[in-house]
């Protein structure tokens, strides 16, 4: 398919102006693909040729102003309008369209629990042409008419309120001006729940069979939409700008949600059918206060070209986590971003694929697409906060209004954008924008302390970077009262690069960089500083700060400054008295995904010795398992379930011998609770068939007790884990090549193939995957491309022999741009797992 080019796209906006499209599906026609008529109404500016996208089965008609045009000039998704004459023009478009089975274009998913039927589009960022013909770039805006002839029993949903007209035949209210890639229809047997609020229509929406799941949240996700929706309007001038707040949970979406206007629609797993914990909770509140923002900033203003896709998301994940915060019962949520997603942003950021928050050179949509990533939503998070401590809110949020006001319904670059900052305010927001948006990489900030003659210390901050940065500093000393914790004694507001050492009086216990984590930058700690933390972390007394903390630990053991071994030591010490559960679930989930799994080996050649020598991965697991069994313990009393579940989780993914979780699979339930609901039933299973454990006889079983789609996910993840030849086969020959896995199927077998215990086992197929991945990414496409890169990549395999077969692929054998980033990245973490293990 041929990628649209940002040339192009600016020389089709200079010839056209889109007024209306007319869109007619057919959802009747079968299993595979359904019918798609389009009248767009468009003038041409001056006489010219252009193309409209499309990407059909069968392209039945095409006619321009009546005339017909020849099919045959259809090449890839581009059929060419020549010709045209300054002035008015109609385009119709009949076409057979595909659905979907990889969460791309109209996605179609079969129940298995009840047999029922949805379908829903994913049109971002270039998958409008796989349902209807459209101009499709996001500078092109028009209202869009829209039509859905569904089944008989089926509900259909969309960007405005939709209407039952009889025999099937669903109209949607006209919506205002609006980009191609964010019109939206999810039809099915839906569940609803509806209300209304500020006089207008809310709803919730899954599939029949997650009814009684959703019914249970409906009050929390209502609560949630009504407090997040009051507060934009506090905070922004401009009204809500469309007709009504539908909120979808639809099945295998690839993304956490995405924000079509007025529609939209989050992956189901938000629908929670087993136990989770509030931090769980405090996220899909999170996705729905930032897609909220959306409406606001992505789709009322829309950029002009994706080099811009940061304003649409730094902005919507910066309001999201502070709107949460200032709106809802979570008021604690930037320590769950310092935790998740601050590291995404700093391990993507120390990549060769590094990228400015704001690029300049993205040249096409296939480029555009690999930059949503944690650069664009966490980094660009960041930087919006440290704007905000540096400009202050008032000032932030007047020149958000401006912007809102002077490109409502139209579309703005990040020149407007900072242009509108400007206006309110004396400060050089363009410098900032230079330093911040246009650059690349992490800042490091390290701190000296001098003393002077009369005893007292002074902070010089080294700074490596070139950002500007204001942030706390907090000065800690040992409690006198309660051995173990720490006092804050004072917090300093410091600007970098410094004017002059910062005085600070009697020497802190701690010195703290970034408390608070106002900004975005690598923080070391001196000597003294680091022997209390490792003695008293524990004994911070705000959560956020210990998080500050623990990503420094993070940041040193990836940059090869802290022994892996030392760190696992910190969490035995200190991670049985944590109350934070972000924290908890993200230093257990660095210690074993990174830690235990990539960074350590398999086995010493030499006998494990004590005292800060090397371990292996068995030592590694055992203090983890060790670990969580001590947190357990601590729960027994009921007091903190969601802390007892984070362990029971963590357990059962770091078991090296089967008896304990094999017992509670048994028994089906944990000795004190919490009784196994499907995930902790497929976690332990899959764990089990890790150690082999269990057979195909017992998958089959769970699988009959647990029908649902996740079931059939667990059941795949739990097949492909099995350690047998025949099942490794199986598995690898379903991912590559039969194409018969949905999205979320190739994810579950891909997840379930690569295991440490089993290197041996599946060690031919770390070559087969440099040939295989390439094809099956060219074949199905870029969602597939990103699951084959990110989760079928061997990335146990740390050797040298893995790193020069990769680099040759890349060389080679000419991966699709989604599978090429992917490679990219995860060879960068690979060679850095080598060098951690070398240090």
């Amino acid at each position: 398919m041929s990628v649209l080019t940002r040339d192009e796209a600016q020389t089709r906006a200079r010839l056209l102006d889109v007024h209306r499209y007319a869109i007619s599906l057919d959802l009747t026609g079968g299993d595979e693909t359904f019918d798609s008529r389009t009248v767009i109404g468009f003038t041409a500016r001056t006489a010219g040729d252009t193309f409209v996208e499309l990407k059909p089965a069968e392209l039945r008609s095409s006619t321009l102003d009546g005339q017909p045009l020849d099919p045959t000039t259809l090449v890839e998704n581009r059929l060419p309008l020549k010709d045209l004459t300054a002035g008015e023009h109609e385009l119709r478009i009949e076409a057979v369209m595909r659905y979907s089975r990889t969460g791309e274009g109209m996605h179609r998913f079969t129940d298995p629990t009840d047999g029922e039927t949805y379908v829903y589009t994913q049109l971002f960022l270039d998958d409008v042409q796989r349902v209807f013909a459209a101009f499709d770039q996001p500078d092109l805006k028009a209202v869009f008419d829209l039509t859905v002839k569904a089944p008989e029993g089926w509900n259909v949903l969309a960007n405005g309120i939709t209407t039952h007209e009889g025999d099937g035949l669903w109209c949607a209210a006209t919506t205002p001006l609006i980009s191609t890639y964010l019109v939206a229809v999810a039809a099915g047997p839906w569940h609803s729940v509806t209300t209304e609020h500020r006089g207008l229509p809310f709803g919730i929406h899954c599939r029949r069979s997650l009814a009684p799941h959703l019914d249970a949240d409906a009050d929390e996700l209502f609560e949630i939409t009504r407090q997040c929706f009051d507060r934009y309007h506090e905070k922004f001038e401009e009204p809500y700008p469309f007709d009504s707040y539908d909120q979808a949970f639809v099945p295998e979406f690839n993304a956490g949600a995405m924000e079509n206007p007025g529609l939209v629609t989050f992956r189901d797993e938000f629908v929670y059918r087993s136990a989770v914990t509030d931090t769980q909770r405090q996220t899909r509140a999170m996705v729905i206060a930032h897609e909220m923002a959306h409406m606001w900033f992505g789709d009322l203003v829309t950029l002009r070209w994706w080099d811009d896709i940061w304003l649409n998301e730094s902005f919507a994940e910066y309001m999201g986590y502070q709107t949460l915060t200032e709106a809802t019962r979570f008021t604690d949520t930037w320590t769950d971003f310092g935790v998740a997603r601050k590291a995404w942003g700093y391990d993507a950021d120390q990549r060769p694929s590094t990228h400015p928050v704001a690029p300049e050179a993205v040249d096409d949509t296939a480029s555009a697409l690999l930059n949503f990533d944690g650069i664009s939503y966490a980094k660009g998070a960041s930087a919006l906060r440290q704007l905000v401590a540096w400009l202050g809110e008032k000032d932030f949020l007047a020149g958000i209004n401006t912007h809102f006001a002077r490109h409502r319904f139209a579309n703005a670059a990040l020149a407007d954008f900072i242009d509108s900052l400007a206006s309110a305010t004396d400060r050089d927001v363009h410098a900032w924008a230079d330093a911040w948006l246009r650059t690349t990489g992490v800042d490091t900030l390290t701190p000296h302390l001098t003393q002077a003659d009369d005893g007292t210390y002074a902070l010089t901050v080294d700074h490596d970077g070139s950002r500007p940065h204001r942030i706390s500093v907090g000065l800690y000393d040992h409690h006198i009262a309660d051995d173990g914790a720490l006092a804050l004694r004072e917090r300093l507001d410091l600007d970098i690069p410094q004017a002059a050492p910062q005085p600070l009086g009697k020497r802190p216990d701690l010195l703290l960089l970034n408390d608070g984590d106002l900004t975005y930058a690598k923080v070391r700690f001196d000597p003294e500083s680091f022997e209390t933390v490792q003695e008293a972390l524990a004994g911070l007394p705000q959560p956020l700060s210990r998080a500050v903390v623990w990503n420094a630990l993070r940041d040193a053991v990836r940059d090869g400054r802290l022994p892996a071994n030392t760190y696992l030591e910190t969490a035995r010490t200190h991670l049985p008295h944590e109350t934070d559960l972000a924290i908890v679930d993200g230093v257990l989930a660095f210690a074993s995904g990174h830690i235990a799994d990539c960074y350590l080996p398999s086995q010493l050649s030499t006998p494990l010795e004590q005292g800060g020598t090397p371990i292996a991965r068995p030592a590694a697991l055992a203090t983890l398992t060790g670990l969580c069994r001590d947190l357990i313990r601590r729960t027994e009393d009921g007091d903190n379930p969601g802390l007892r579940l984070i362990a029971v989780r963590h357990f059962i993914d770091a078991a090296a011998h089967p008896d304990t979780i094999a017992a509670w699979l048994a028994d089906g339930t944990v000795p004190g609770g919490p009784e196994l609901d499907p995930e902790l039933r497929w976690r332990i299973l899959g764990r089990l068939a890790v150690l082999g454990a269990v057979d195909e006889a017992t998958i089959a079983d769970e699988l009959a007790r647990d029908p649902s789609a996740t079931g059939q996910e667990g059941a795949a993840r739990c097949r492909a884990a099995l350690p047998d030849e025949e099942a490794k086969r199986r598995a690898w020959e379903a991912m590559f090549t039969t194409d018969d896995l949905s999205n979320y199927l190739f994810t579950a077998t891909a997840q379930g193939f690569w295991q440490p215990e089993q290197a041996d086992l599946v060690e031919e197929y770390v070559d087969r995957y440099w040939t295989d991945s390439p094809a099956v990414a060219a074949r199905r496409g870029p969602a597939i491309a990103t699951a084959a890169g990110r989760w079928a990549f061997p990335r146990h395999a740390v050797n040298e022999d893995t790193l020069r077969r990769g680099e040759q692929c890349l060389r080679e054998a000419d991966p699709t741009p989604a599978l090429r980033r992917r490679l990219v990245d995860e060879l960068d973490d690979l060679a850095r797992a080598l060098r951690i293990r070398e240090a």
